[in-house]
This record gives C-alpha cells, sequence and structure tokens, in this order.
C-alpha cells in the first residue's frame, strides 16, 4: 500500500513562503508517480501542480503560476513543492497523491483529483493578512 506523507505546512503572512515535502511509503517510482493537490474553505480538491518524469516540465494552476515551484529529487522518491509570495487566499489543505501508472508522464498528464489512487492526509497552510 502506497502512503504519501506531506510535511512543512504551517502559518505565514501574506509574502511569505513555505516549502511542503512528500515522500511516499511503499512508493515504487518505476511504477507510480506523485502530484500535489489542495483544498481551499468550502471548495473541492484542485489539481495544483504536476511534473514530468524526467522532471523538466511542470503544469500549474493558473493562480499560483509564477509563484510555486514543483520539484523531485534524482530518485524520484520526495516531491516537493516551494510556495513563494503566498497569498491568503492560498490558505487550505494541501495533499500530495499518488498515481499507480508505469507510463512516461502519467502524472503530468493527469490532473484531476480522480486520477490518483493514494492521498496523504494533507498539509495546512495558513496565510495571514
Amino acid at each position: 500500500q502506497v502512503q504519501p506523507v506531506e510535511s512543512g505546512g504551517g502559518s505565514v503572512q501574506a509574502g511569505g513562503s513555505l516549502r511542503l515535502s512528500c515522500k511516499a511509503a511503499g512508493y515504487t517510482p518505476s511504477s507510480h508517480c506523485l502530484a500535489w493537490f489542495r483544498q481551499l474553505p468550502g471548495q473541492e480538491r484542485e489539481g495544483l501542480a504536476f511534473i514530468s518524469t524526467d522532471g523538466t516540465k511542470a503544469y500549474y494552476t493558473y493562480s499560483v503560476k509564477g509563484r510555486f515551484t514543483i520539484s523531485q529529487d534524482d530518485a524520484r522518491t520526495m516531491l516537493q513543492l516551494q510556495m513563494d509570495k503566498l497569498r491568503p487566499e492560498d490558505t487550505g489543505m494541501y495533499f500530495c497523491a499518488a498515481r499507480a501508472s508505469p507510463y512516461r508522464d502519467s502524472c503530468y498528464f493527469s490532473q484531476s483529483p480522480s486520477d490518483y489512487h493514494f492521498w496523504g492526509q494533507g498539509a495546512r497552510v495558513t496565510v495571514s493578512s
């Protein structure tokens, strides 16, 4: 069973930065991939950031483009999300999710929560004005 675990959430003032990390127990890079989602208060879970297998391509939801950066280590066992210029509207729960797929760039092209099979408990991010 794959179990993603997020770390690094917390509270910050507007304009500040946080860095989230995700490691997944039971995760095999050759048959899984990881991505970031978030759920803002009163809203449905949304795709946030996705990365290609080789790490050269990334996709972000429009509201975080230019502020958030997704990255992975060379072994593809850890996923990170650098969040800069945080805004109060970024407040919410941030999730790392794993998708079971052997195909290259599977997570980069799979941006719906329903495409993912394993979810972390989430990391709370609070941005105060």
